[in-house]
């Protein structure tokens, strides 16, 4: 079994080293104290709205607050447009099969993957869920590469990352009938006690990942993951359209205005347009567009080619020409079209509870920690996009879409493009207050090791470890207050 490198909490990285074929972890074991220091380096409250109206995601906003709440089209979205959302969506939701089928729109599965329909990851178009106990993993994956510096330099322009020999980017658990997956992913939990300012503690779970049972040869003992969690999808035309112009305005690489905050964009590869961009989804901004953020998806989490991506990724040596194929490409373009237009159409939920007094002090905290600094409020999307739909809306996603360093908490110690192994894109805000409504198992962060809004919280280093230190050093009443605000997007 390779066990992979642990996340530590608040503390500084302790490299591993390597005996035979294990890595052997290190863990610093003293307990997380409590904030005694003022809060440094916040700016003041007014320097960041507070969200008046419940439109968070602009006109196309809906009132939907159960189970189906991220599932809804966008609500200024024409009927027109409404019958290829709900053709995306049979696409999005139904299982793809393996090559030869009677289903010869959905066949070519595999032969490698981690699950067979994008809802299977996307519970209810939501986030996922780590597994328990014996659980087949789905919604959460572990990326694979190695170090960068042993890549030559047109690899990672492309690519973002060093394959992994016989594994690629991704480890597949899971195959077709005939083929055999690439490995096991276990994860263990050990307790991590954080104690409060008022003398109370809460207890996190810290993450041990490690590989069973590699089916492809051994694996390199210079080998860098990073767990990642399917993340919800509503408001992804909305982020779409934001101008790229803003997003660069907000960037400070080199916190110039020395507020401890540097975040900076990611420059990626993309496809379409054979150059460098910026990118703005996934965990590490990672990916320029919807379109191609979800034919990777198809390539690597499901086995299935497309005109945009027309490799998986599995490796030569890994046979998987010697199975049947759905075509060429499996996934059509009309197919990757509607697809993509059902998830740049996923609205965002209304806010609730606005005028709670609660939730007006959680607002006003939020900002006064410091939150607001990376989590951006507001944003506008663009007068001139495509879709009329999306153009010229206000909306509320509390995210810059840029890079931040979390500290080694977090870190997953692997670069991406631009990215560090210690940087991640701040993950939109809203709608969050709904994600365990619509899916009760739903973890928060890239590997959904918080169970809660405050764990998620309390995992947070680097750059924002000020405004964690002041959340702990708050008293109970105004924690919960702030918590009840998250609740309430």
């Amino acid at each position: 079994m390779y066990r992979l490198p642990r996340f530590i909490v608040l503390a500084k990285w302790v490299p591993s080293t390597l005996a035979h074929s294990s890595f052997l972890l290190f863990l610093l074991t003293a307990p997380l104290q409590a904030a005694e220091s003022p809060i440094q380096n916040v700016p003041p409250s007014q320097d960041y709205p507070i969200q008046t109206t419940p439109m968070s995601g602009g006109d196309g906003s809906v009132e939907q607050f159960d189970h189906n709440a991220y599932s809804l089209p966008l609500g200024n979205m024409s009927m027109t447009k409404r019958l290829d959302f709900s053709v995306g969506n049979s696409f999005f939701r139904n299982p793809w099969v393996a090559a030869p089928a009677s289903t010869e729109a959905r066949d070519g599965l595999g032969p490698l993957l981690n699950t067979n329909s994008c809802q299977g990851c996307h519970l209810k178009d939501g986030r996922g869920h780590p597994p328990t106990g014996d659980e087949n993993l789905i919604a959460l994956f572990l990326r694979l590469s190695l170090p960068a510096s042993q890549a030559d330099p047109e690899t990672l322009e492309q690519r973002g990352a060093l394959p992994v020999p016989n594994y690629g980017l991704q480890l597949q658990t899971a195959a077709i009938s005939g083929a055999k997956p690439e490995a096991k992913l276990v994860i263990e939990y050990r307790p991590r006690q954080v104690s409060f300012a008022d003398g109370t503690s809460v207890t996190l779970q810290e993450p041990i990942y490690s590989i069973a049972e590699p089916a492809y040869g051994e694996l390199p003992e210079s080998l860098q993951t990073s767990p990642r969690l399917a993340p919800p999808m509503i408001g992804l035309g909305l982020l779409e359209a934001i101008p790229e112009a803003d997003l660069i305005a907000a960037a400070d690489p080199d916190d110039a205005d020395n507020d401890g905050i540097s975040g900076r964009y990611n420059q990626v590869w993309d496809v379409r347009s054979g150059a460098t961009v910026m990118g703005r989804f996934g965990w590490k901004a990672g990916e320029p567009s919807i379109e191609q953020q979800g034919l990777h998806a198809f390539a690597g989490d499901m086995g299935l080619t497309s005109s945009l991506v027309p490799q998986t990724d599995c490796m030569e040596s890994q046979g998987c020409d010697e199975f049947p194929n759905g075509g060429t490409p499996e996934v059509s373009d009309d197919v990757a079209d509607f697809v993509t237009f059902y998830a740049s159409s996923l609205a965002v939920p209304m806010r609730r509870d606005m005028d709670e007094p609660a939730v007006k002090q959680g607002a006003e905290r939020f900002n006064a920690l410091g939150c607001a600094s990376c989590h951006t409020p507001r944003q506008r999307t663009a007068a001139d996009t495509a879709r009329p739909a999306l153009a010229n809306q206000e909306i509320w996603p509390y995210s810059d879409l840029l890079l931040h360093d979390l500290g080694d908490a977090l870190a997953d110690h692997r670069s991406e493009f631009q990215a560090d192994g210690r940087e991640w894109r701040t993950p939109p805000l809203w709608g969050i207050g709904l994600a365990q409504t619509v899916n009760p198992r739903a973890g928060f962060l890239h590997d959904g090791r918080a169970r809660t809004l405050e764990e998620a919280i309390l995992w947070h280093g680097g750059e924002a470890e000020s405004a964690t230190q002041g959340y702990r050093a708050l008293p109970a009443d105004q924690r919960a207050e702030l918590i009840r605000f998250l609740e309430s997007l």
